[in-house]
């Protein structure tokens, strides 16, 4: 699993070429990402209207990106994608049409004085928050009530936003268990999860990725979210995440 067992890894520059990832699960995540978008549009998008220059310019890299990926044909009012669909450039809903190219979710934070809001995303496949409850709030609001997210490290992961330049992408992984595999997992403050059985559980790995738009100045934080049961892990590895999470679920 390529060290993806690990809570808390460091910060890893992004090579060139390897922000958008297109794996063997493109067409069903997407199909999902469709049918949320169609259904459930309140609870996976929110945009401010000051949002928008740095919603279009995201497109617009987006656009770049999938270009040069294989079975993506770009054009100038349209896009075909890998699965075969045929998605319409809307200028003025950038970030669902970018939502409808890649399996990435993204998150648009902004600064305003001395922090970072959030103030636009699509959040189609949400660990365990809601993106309409943390919409408009700071990385501290938007990392409550996280117990390890300490005040020494709100002022590390601030520094990070605010000195990131656009020619220096950088990438992290992080890990979820759940009791099934479904990608749609939103969970407000005040909602504990539910219990875990050690039996069928499965592991969620997201890779996510850190931009500086160099127009804007937003940051990007993509999230790329790949679910496996937990019967694929080897003893090692499932030792390594259950150290991690302090101990194994209840049997």
């Amino acid at each position: 699993m390529e060290q993806k067992t690990r809570r808390l890894p460091g910060i890893n520059s992004l090579a060139p070429g390897d922000w958008l990832w297109v794996d063997e699960v493109y067409g069903a995540q997407m199909a999902y990402r469709e049918q949320l978008l169609a259904e459930r549009l309140d609870e996976v998008y929110r945009q401010n209207a000051q949002a928008l220059p740095a919603a279009q310019e995201l497109l617009a890299m987006i656009l770049n990106e999938v270009g040069a990926l294989d079975g993506f044909e770009v054009s100038r009012d349209h896009v075909i994608c890998q699965d075969g669909r045929r998605i319409g450039i809307n200028q003025a809903e950038p970030l669902i049409t970018a939502a409808r190219l890649v399996q990435e979710d993204l998150i648009l934070m902004e600064g305003q004085g001395d922090e970072h809001l959030l103030t636009a995303g699509v959040l189609c496949f949400p660990a365990s928050w809601s993106l309409a409850e943390k919409f408009g709030k700071n990385l501290v609001g938007i990392h409550t009530p996280v117990a390890e997210y300490t005040d020494d490290l709100a002022r590390r992961v601030q520094r990070l936003f605010d000195h990131i330049k656009p020619e220096r992408p950088m990438w992290r992984a992080n890990f979820l268990t759940y009791a099934n595999p479904d990608l749609f997992q939103p969970r407000v403050e005040n909602n504990r999860r539910q219990a875990e059985s050690a039996g069928d559980l499965w592991v969620r790995v997201e890779r996510q990725c850190l931009l500086k738009l160099p127009i804007t100045g937003a940051v990007v934080f993509s999230i790329h979210s790949h679910v496996v049961p937990i019967s694929v892990l080897s003893e090692p590895e499932r030792d390594e995440l259950f150290t991690q999470q302090k101990g194994p679920p209840e049997e």
